[in-house]
């Protein structure tokens, strides 16, 4: 008897490990961003893409805040075309992310997404800069 996991035979290991390799490139975790903060290594620019009601209700430290309806080449213009941007938004729940980072692509810079989120980041232990108690859920408006 096959179990539901094997019913879809598994890739072969060299297209697997291009596949993982490639996700890589894509997207990073809240522990590495965590961990590059603590040894001082920050060659990104962290972008929480929510509105500023959720930022100011709590965000990953050291990010800015741009809201991906406002990514565009005029609020990009001042960083070099090499800017490394690592978006977030809420959550695994949220596309907002994924939309920020079409965007940024489109403009032709670099981007990963931090997989998590804000939700992500909580999951880890991690702290929230500015976090205050919501009074009532705010929409992304990512």
């Amino acid at each position: 008897m096959t179990s539901l996991v094997r019913e879809i035979p598994a890739a072969p290991s060299a297209i697997a490990l291009m596949h993982f390799t490639n996700r890589l490139t894509f997207e990073t975790d809240c522990s590495d961003v965590f961990s590059s903060q603590e040894a001082g290594k920050v060659d990104f620019v962290l972008v929480d893409v929510r509105g500023p009601l959720a930022f100011e209700r709590g965000h990953v430290p050291g990010a800015i805040n741009i809201p991906t309806r406002l990514l565009s080449a005029e609020s990009l213009a001042s960083y070099p075309k090499t800017t490394l941007f690592v978006v977030y938004c809420a959550g695994p729940h949220c596309n907002g992310a994924n939309k920020a980072a079409v965007k940024l692509a489109a403009l032709g810079y670099p981007v990963k997404e931090m997989i998590g989120g804000v939700t992500g980041w909580l999951d880890e232990g991690f702290a929230l800069s500015d976090a205050q108690i919501a009074k009532a859920p705010i929409p992304c408006e990512c």
